[in-house]
């Protein structure tokens, strides 16, 4: 699939059908989360991949009852890993860059599953602390976003977006 194509086709999806991803599609996902930037190249997050009905249940509860989530055949979770950016970088790698780093990677499985024929949305809503547990993160490891992966149930309508001139700050040319 073309890049903007890509782009214009990610849509956010909360039904999906049973079918599996295939082994293959996950690996190629994977690989592209892997060459997504990072701070200092230090890769500061991890990924817990969920498929076990009983985990992605309790996910679902930790994310105040969006039981869509569960549906879902895969769920990536995506953590920051705190210690490891604040190794080279300090405060501002535990509480910036390893979580630019993880929301980059999350981006790049987001981008990677609509180029593979495969549907997600973005969950951001959710009690850290429940969901720390359930996948059995040490501390220093901050969950930061759940996507769900599978194929598409559903085509919404497109969301409007806002004119570029409304999100611009400045033009400074």
């Amino acid at each position: 699939m073309d890049f903007f194509k890509t782009l214009e086709e990610r849509q956010s999806i909360r039904s999906f059908t049973e079918q599996k991803i295939e082994k293959s599609k996950l690996e190629k996902i994977l690989k592209a989360i892997n060459i997504a930037p990072s701070a200092g190249n230090l890769q500061a997050f991890k990924i817990a991949i969920i498929e076990k009905k009983e985990t992605k249940e309790k996910i679902a509860s930790a994310a105040f009852g969006q039981n869509f989530i569960s549906k879902a055949p895969l769920i990536l979770v995506f953590i920051a890993d705190e210690k490891e950016s604040a190794k080279k970088y300090n405060q501002r790698g535990k509480e910036l860059y390893c979580i630019q780093d993880a929301t980059i990677a999350a981006t790049y499985a987001m981008l990677s599953a609509t180029a593979l024929g495969l549907a997600s949305v973005w969950i951001g809503a959710f009690n850290e602390e429940k969901i720390r547990k359930i996948i059995k993160a040490n501390e220093g490891l901050k969950p930061i976003a759940i996507i769900p992966i599978g194929y598409a149930a559903e085509k919404p309508k497109k969301t409007p977006r806002k004119n570029i001139s409304e999100i611009l700050f400045k033009k400074m040319i």
